[in-house]
């Protein structure tokens, strides 16, 4: 006898699990880049799901991960940032160190002056890694961790130039007196303000020096994308 057909549409397959996956993994990092763009008034989880276009039942099974790893907190009906983002926020500056640092290094040496990798903190800029030549006779001991106003000095205005503005900014003794620096912006890094630099106490080629700064603010975005 001929087999039964069915006239039926044929049944649509499951999504992949690594599919489902990457979606839920979605909405929970939008879900966590809302809370944090709330600024100083905390979200309720109807605010969270208006933002991310989700159910206030899906907004509640994505916090259960987040609470549970630190990343976000529930007060009643309200949800803050966690404590634990500020230890991720800690493993930052020792993996932009670890990149930057061989690019610094020949920085440093071919040009004969300190350099350095500075990030933006708010409306600081911080020095987060820094090489000092070998051959020199004397040079800028530029420590890590040292911060100034983002609106003094090389490295911190080249964390601000444009695009369409000049590849590389200079100073002079606006840091220290008697020292010249020239840094370029580190560009095309998701959530990365900085700059690279060198600074010198003998006075600087600004022609000469600035495409090779601009050049390793290059590699190290290579580096860290």
């Amino acid at each position: 006898m001929p087999g039964i057909r069915s006239t039926g549409p044929a049944p649509r397959p499951a999504p992949a699990a690594g599919k489902e996956s990457s979606l839920t993994l979605d909405r929970g990092l939008a879900l966590l880049q809302a809370v944090a763009d709330a600024d100083t008034e905390a979200p309720t989880i109807s605010d969270l799901a208006v933002a991310i276009g989700a159910s206030r039942a899906a907004v509640y099974r994505l916090l259960v991960p987040l609470q549970a790893r630190g990343l976000v907190r529930r007060e009643g009906s309200k949800v803050r940032l966690g404590l634990g983002l500020l230890q991720l926020a800690a493993k930052v500056a020792p993996q932009l160190r670890v990149a930057a640092l061989p690019v610094l290094r020949e920085l440093a040496e071919a040009v004969g002056a300190t350099a350095h990798l500075t990030v933006a903190d708010g409306d600081e800029a911080q020095a987060v890694a820094v090489v000092e030549p070998s051959w020199t006779t004397y040079h800028v001991a530029y420590r890590v961790g040292t911060r100034h106003a983002l609106h003094r000095g090389a490295a911190g205005r080249a964390i601000g130039l444009r695009a369409e503005e000049a590849p590389w900014t200079k100073s002079t003794g606006e840091l220290q007196p008697g020292a010249h620096g020239v840094a370029a912006p580190v560009r095309g890094v998701l959530g990365l303000r900085a700059s690279v630099g060198v600074v010198s106490f003998e006075p600087m080629a600004a022609e000469a020096v600035g495409p090779a700064v601009v050049e390793a603010a290059r590699l190290i975005a290579e580096a860290l994308r």
